[in-house]
């Protein structure tokens, strides 16, 4: 790969975006080019049309996305479809419109039907029912897979295009939402426990009864594995994948329990109090576990075990706050 291309990474203020951004440097990727929200609004046509006319990108990350947890997806489902499916939209297509031949979509776990099979293989993808509770989410990055996959199909032998795209299972790691109703699980509950330790509370109540199995992904590890995928050679991509099935797996390989997960976010915080859980909460769906064979055949592993990578979202956290209560 030619070190000096000048690189697109939308959504570099993002967990994901900004992890990418710093392996793309250590990496000695020198041409990168990012624009902030005020600076560049991607769900308005114009403006991107505008971006990419003048910066002409040989590569583009799509990393930009509007996130959250499930209170989130169900207050504010008409954004989460509505923003999501322009941005990647106006981003897939004016990148194709001034040549971009290479670009990387990042989606999510929760393209799979809720009763997937277990691990979830690629091929499951819109065999089954969506989880209701994040279903816009979940079809506007269908959309997006789809939308790498129609280019390729209609552009890639006319005008090179080549569009991947890659599922990560549930990300954590700096640059987490750490906010109190809108965050995923290991933010969550990394500030619960870090406020019972403050408060020297007896006792972290927990939703449900800590059964459900859930996969966790350090974000350096998502982002490694982001580049890995983009460098990968065409020939070998293609050996794995199909024209309409054409996505990858990013995950662990391993899952734990809820409750295997807040004992050890417990320990790396320093809590020492009782964790109990309220079985009359929902568990949500009782495991979410991705296939990971694709990206582990294309030659890479994750290396950040669990409990390392919740240390460094557990500081990341820290210093955040002390921030937070120094500018208020």
């Amino acid at each position: 790969m030619n070190k000096q291309e000048k690189i697109y990474v939308a959504g570099h203020r993002g967990m994901v975006g900004s992890s990418i951004v710093r392996h793309l440097q250590s990496q000695g990727y020198t041409n990168i080019v990012t624009r902030t929200h005020t600076e560049l609004d991607l769900t308005n046509q114009a403006q991107v049309r505008d971006f990419f006319a003048q910066e002409k990108p040989a590569q583009v990350y799509l990393a930009a996305a509007k996130v959250g947890g499930i209170h989130a997806n169900n207050a504010f489902p008409a954004e989460f479809i509505y923003q999501n499916l322009m941005m990647e939209a106006n981003i897939i297509h004016e990148a194709f419109s001034v040549g971009v031949q290479k670009l990387l979509f990042l989606g999510s776990s929760c393209i799979y039907p809720k009763m997937a099979p277990q691990p979830m293989p690629e091929d499951a993808l819109l065999t089954g029912t969506l989880e209701a509770t994040n279903e816009p989410y979940a079809i506007a990055k269908i959309a997006g897979i789809k939308l790498c996959e129609s280019y390729n199909r209609q552009y890639g032998t006319s005008h090179g295009v080549d569009y991947r795209s890659v599922m990560p299972t549930n990300l954590y790691g700096p640059g987490d939402n750490y906010h109190s109703e809108n965050s995923h699980v290991i933010p969550a509950l990394i500030r619960r426990f870090h406020e019972a330790k403050s408060t020297n509370a007896e006792t972290v109540v927990i939703w449900g009864t800590g059964t459900p199995r859930r996969e966790f992904l350090f974000v350096d590890d998502m982002a490694a594995a982001s580049i890995h995928v983009m460098t990968v050679e065409k020939s070998t991509y293609d050996s794995y994948t199909e024209p309409m099935q054409s996505h990858i797996n990013v995950g662990y390989g391993a899952d734990v329990t809820i409750e295997e997960l807040a004992h050890t976010i417990a320990k790396v915080v320093g809590y020492s109090g009782q964790i109990a859980f309220d079985r009359t909460k929902p568990d949500g769906t009782p495991r979410k576990w991705m296939d990971s064979t694709r990206i582990s055949n294309l030659g890479w592993k994750p290396v950040v075990a669990l409990e390392d990578g919740l240390k460094i979202a557990y500081q990341d956290f820290v210093v955040n706050q002390n921030l937070l209560r120094t500018q208020s």
